[in-house]
């Protein structure tokens, strides 16, 4: 049998203990990271930026959402910063109260670039000459 979850809210997104858990595994992954000297090849001279952690329900595992301030790879970044994971979780046991230390899988952040491309749509010549008929047959 199935158990409902409280409220029977079921499946409706993440409970505020998992945000609070996420957010605070974001603050001390960011102090970590800007820190820390990062050994990897892949991490040399690059400045991380940690956009996003979303807990699993039990908050044994965290998903992190990386980016690259300037130039570098989204993908380069995650790659390296998987490689030093246990490195990274020893650092995150240290700074945070909770009753697990997360594992930690990383992901890269591509939802600035998704946000530039639908900029870029909207400035386009179609849609404005979409929008402007729009507003004049809305004046008719």
């Amino acid at each position: 049998m199935k158990r409902k979850s409280r409220g029977g809210q079921e499946g409706h997104g993440p409970s505020q203990r998992q945000l609070r858990a996420a957010e605070v595994v974001r603050h001390a992954l960011v102090d970590i990271v800007q820190r820390e000297e990062l050994r990897d090849p892949e991490l040399k001279g690059a400045y991380v930026t940690v956009g996003e952690v979303r807990a699993s329900p039990d908050l044994k595992h965290m998903t992190v959402f990386v980016s690259s301030l300037g130039p570098g790879d989204p993908q380069r970044i995650a790659n390296g910063l998987t490689r030093i994971a246990p490195f990274l979780r020893g650092r995150l046991a240290r700074n945070i109260a909770l009753k697990f230390t997360p594992e930690l899988h990383f992901q890269p952040d591509i939802s600035f670039d998704e946000a530039r491309h639908i900029d870029e749509l909207l400035a386009s010549a179609e849609v404005a000459r979409d929008l402007k008929h729009d507003e004049e047959e809305g004046e008719r």
